[in-house]
């Protein structure tokens, strides 16, 4: 299992990216393998507001269907369009082009809060 040392993690299995004050977000190899095989991601519209630990999309597959969690809040500055159309690129690349979207972090303070790469080891192996 696959899981970058450069990146932070949330224990609803969101990775996350940072660039700054730009989080880039998107679902861990770990629960892509969970999920099975992915046929549907609900993605949020850019400008709206997520709130660090809340709901912002719907991710679907074929054995369940699963809430995404923002693991920042902030404003949604980007998305992933090619997601609409190849749901299954989290599946072949979680951590490349199976990225979901890109929130502007309005609290770095809330980075904290995330796990570094052996805290998301030691969570998915209890």
């Amino acid at each position: 299992m696959n899981i970058p040392e450069n990146l932070y993690y949330t224990k609803e299995h969101e990775w996350s990216s940072v660039s700054g004050d730009i989080v880039t977000v998107g679902i861990t190899d770990y629960a892509q393998g969970e999920l099975g095989d992915i046929v549907f991601v609900e993605l949020p519209k850019i400008g709206i507001e997520t709130t660090v630990a809340q709901p912002f999309g719907v991710i679907e597959a074929v054995k369940t269907v699963s809430d995404l969690y923002a693991p920042v809040s902030g404003k949604v500055v980007d998305v992933n369009n090619a997601l609409v159309n190849e749901p299954d690129l989290i599946n072949k690349d979680p951590y490349g082009e199976g990225w979901i979207i890109k929130i502007q972090a309005e609290n770095k303070e809330e980075f904290d809060n995330l796990l570094d790469a052996s805290g998301y080891k030691k969570l998915i192996e209890n």
